[in-house]
């Protein structure tokens, strides 16, 4: 049973590569002006899914228990060196001068996997009051797969896996106002050597850039002291990737993301305060063509999509009104984070939040809760995802952790 789910969470991974792009089970239902088209399935009532595909989406798993825990939302909460996945210009905005998490996300327990994982591990380095650096690395594991040919016969044994390095340099422009920029290397390797409909399968790599921005100002309600943070970050800005030999204009997406954050920190006194935080997130990739016919999808009718013959840069910009229903659709593309996070004496944390996406676009839906514990240098949080529909999620009763070390506490524990 180990063996069949893993290769299941393989092949899932494989659809965007090896699949035909058909519309078979999608209509195009107007009113009876013909106005006000929108594509459904063949009962003519419930929306058609569309959700934006790419290759690497483990790019954009959460691993930071303390976000996973409020909704996965983290571009504006306070710096840690887990801003190296969000928002790495918040580094220059740390309180500590060095930082490091350690994190590690079990990935499809509820299935009974336990070779499956995701592990990240990040640290900073602020260089002086106005510059930080940082570095990343996430590793992402797909357990022992035994390869079977198509009368499943085995020919073979592998262990496919996905990992991204990435380095960052975060600087104050201002004394409210920071920016960083980040550059990663992504490697993917699912299943090379096998071979599948007649292409050799290889590794597949990319290169990629961040750019994120940070707003920081204290606000005074009704006499108490309180920070309002926007943060902006445009992370996974690089080449696609393939798997096979393909020429370019077969190649893959990788997930390029916009993400806009706000956080409200209250300080209610010296020993409690608490933070309000959402993100909205947005795929800057092009959305699948629904098309009645050959040609309203492949205009040069050479055999490829045409949203998947665009350029990177291309298609990001394109992906603000290329959704086949329009501006409606394009809203439904957006994906919100809600979280809420109690500190006591900054030492114990409870946290909560809730994430949701519109049904034809992945139908995610979750509720998040949380803890985090802090001892001079030391700090750990966990976080537990609560689905609410019935769409399976690979985090399902699963427990996630994450362990940082802030070292310039050092220098405060003797105060």
């Amino acid at each position: 049973m180990k063996s069949l789910l893993s290769k299941l969470s393989l092949l899932a991974a494989f659809v965007l590569l090896f699949s035909v792009n058909t519309n078979a089970n999608c209509i195009l239902v107007c009113d009876s002006n013909g106005q006000n088209c929108e594509w459904r399935l063949a009962d003519q009532v419930t929306p058609c899914p569309n959700a934006i595909i790419t290759a690497v989406p483990f790019l954009r798993i959460v691993s930071d228990a303390r976000s996973g825990a409020m909704g996965d939302a983290g571009i504006a909460i306070s710096g840690d060196a887990n801003a190296m996945h969000f928002n790495q210009s918040k580094l220059a905005m740390a309180d500590e001068e060095l930082g490091v998490s350690a994190t590690y996300t079990p990935w499809l327990r509820a299935l009974g996997l336990t070779d499956v994982y995701l592990a990240y591990l990040t640290g900073y380095k602020k260089i002086d009051d106005l510059q930080a650096v940082g570095v990343g690395l996430r590793y992402f594991s797909l357990g022992d797969i035994a390869f079977t040919d198509i009368n499943g016969n085995a020919i073979g044994n592998g262990r496919p896996n996905e990992f991204e390095i990435t380095a960052a340099y975060s600087r104050m422009l201002t004394d409210k106002f920071s920016a960083g920029i980040g550059a990663k290397f992504i490697y993917s390797n699912l299943a090379s050597g096998q071979e599948v409909n007649g292409q050799q399968i290889e590794v597949g790599t990319a290169g990629a850039a961040d750019i994120s921005l940070t707003y920081e100002t204290p606000v005074e309600v009704n006499g108490k002291e309180s920070n309002l943070t926007l943060g902006l970050a445009i992370t996974n800005i690089g080449s696609k990737i393939t798997y096979t030999n393909a020429a370019n204009n077969e190649k893959d997406f990788i997930p390029t993301n916009l993400g806009v954050g706000v956080a409200w920190e209250m300080n209610f006194d010296e020993y409690n305060s608490m933070t309000f935080t959402t993100d909205i997130n947005k795929l800057l990739v092009p959305t699948r063509c629904l098309g009645e016919n050959e040609f309203d999808c492949d205009v040069d009718q050479n055999g490829i999509d045409d949203w998947r013959e665009e350029s990177p840069v291309g298609g990001a910009f394109s992906s603000f009104g290329d959704a086949p229903g329009g501006f409606s659709e394009e809203i439904r593309e957006l994906m919100y984070s809600f979280g809420v996070e109690y500190w006591y004496d900054k030492q114990f944390a409870v946290r909560a939040g809730y994430y949701t996406e519109h049904q034809t676009k992945g139908n995610r839906s979750f509720f998040t809760v949380g803890l985090g514990l802090k001892y001079n240098i030391f700090g750990l949080n966990f976080s537990y995802l609560v689905p609410t529909t019935n769409q399976r999620n690979p985090l399902d009763n699963t427990l996630r952790f994450s362990l940082l070390f802030d070292f310039g506490a050092f220098s405060t524990i003797d105060e």
